[in-house]
């Protein structure tokens, strides 16, 4: 089986993680600031702050922005369910922003709508979440102007988009987000096998975020100094929680950090060889903004499905089905937050967004990963082929091939 994603771990990946075991620190060492610097650097952020998951730093990223109860957070349906459970994490009302048809990002157009809407009703949210599906950046300069015009805080959840870049800078440098998630699990661009990081450019947002991944303390030294206190001494300033990332997790992370661009690379290699062999199905292949560059977290096609929603006489679940019999390991990013069980106990119904059911009815992630090989690329675009070729295409197929080079 080819699966649809994989990590790629080498031996001086390996000899950064054993050099953490041998060292005295397995947590809280000198590992997690030296990952921390390194994203910073690479991005342009002036801080960063690693955790466990992305899922926390989404967490303490709305907590540093004040959202609670009472409050609001928007983000798209076609995301992963963290991006919408970290406004409930904190008491807020949590909604969604249908996707633009072209991109699958939050629609900038569909914002501006809910905005003004909403405004009529005070009912604007304190942040908005866009998430850069498959690492392809979202339209951050217009969300940004939204922003501005209607008062609310971004969250770019970016845990696709590590190495991605928008208006030729990288993603997470903060020129439109208050603040940025990327994410490390080990399907990503890059892996510390679970871990996640928050990126701002607001100093007192890095000292909260710093604060509450850490059950809220603080060892502060001028209250140290006090004649009753000791080098034991340390306060509890927030509620916070143990969302640390480990010594071992950055180390890895800051290993896997040297080959992010190398990685990113051969995925787009990659991607344009599928836009070329796949061109001629009846697919809609995955669309890019003209002002960014994707970091190809996923290769995500869509099915041209007919009134009866068929494509060559199948429907999407039988062509999901036969390309996980033929060994590909496909997926599908993702089901429409708004449709799961728990979120249609608060409220939400089919058919409340759209453009975002549409997709999923339509989509397929295909195997992308940087040690995806031609042959084992060919074997997906074949079995494609076999199953979606109009009649009378096959000489199209041998074309693509015969035209390919390794």
């Amino acid at each position: 089986m080819i699966p649809y994603g994989r990590q790629d771990i080498t031996a001086a990946d390996i000899d950064a993680v054993t050099e953490v075991l041998r060292s005295p620190f397995l947590t809280q060492g000198p590992a997690v600031p030296r990952f921390e610097a390194a994203v910073a650097a690479y991005t342009g952020a002036r801080h960063a702050v690693a955790v466990n998951s992305a899922t926390s730093a989404l967490h303490i990223a709305c907590l540093a922005l004040g959202l609670g109860p009472g409050d609001r957070l928007w983000t798209t349906p076609i995301t992963f369910v963290a991006s919408a459970n970290c406004g409930l994490y904190c008491g807020a009302t949590v909604d969604f922003v249908d996707i633009d048809p072209a991109t699958c990002n939050m629609s900038p157009r569909a914002l501006r709508a809910k905005l003004e809407h909403a405004r009529v009703r005070n009912e604007l949210p304190k942040i908005v979440v866009p998430v850069d599906l498959c690492g392809h950046p979202c339209e951050m300069a217009e969300i940004r102007a939204l922003a501005d015009e209607f008062g609310f805080r971004i969250i770019e959840d970016a845990s696709h988009a590590i190495g991605a870049r928008y208006r030729s800078r990288p993603v997470g440098c903060g020129d439109f987000a208050d603040i940025t998630v990327f994410s490390f699990h080990p399907v990503k661009i890059i892996t510390t096998a679970e871990g996640g990081i928050a990126l701002t450019n607001d100093a007192s947002l890095a000292e909260r975020m710093a604060r509450l991944r850490s059950h809220g303390i603080t060892r502060d030294e001028a209250a140290m100094a006090e004649p009753s206190h000791g080098p034991w001494y340390y306060e509890q300033i927030d509620l916070g929680f143990n969302y640390r990332m480990t010594e071992l997790q950055a180390a890895l992370g800051v290993s896997q950090l040297d080959r992010l661009d190398a990685y990113v690379a051969r995925r787009h290699e990659l991607a344009q060889r599928y836009d070329r062999l796949l061109d001629g199905l009846p697919v809609t292949m995955p669309a890019q903004l003209d002002s960014g560059y994707s970091s190809l977290h996923l290769y995500v096609i869509r099915l041209v499905l007919d009134e009866h929603g068929k494509v060559a006489g199948r429907s999407h679940r039988d062509v999901f089905d036969a390309l996980r019999v033929a060994g590909i390991g496909v997926n599908l990013h993702y089901i429409p937050v708004h449709t799961q069980p728990y979120y249609r106990k608060l409220g939400f119904s089919r058919g409340d967004f759209p453009l975002a059911e549409q997709y999923y009815r339509e989509a397929i992630s295909l195997p992308l990963f940087a040690t995806l090989d031609e042959a084992e690329q060919d074997r997906v675009v074949e079995a494609l082929w076999n199953l979606l070729a109009p009649s009378g295409a096959r000489g199209a197929f041998a074309t693509a091939f015969s035209g390919d080079t390794p």
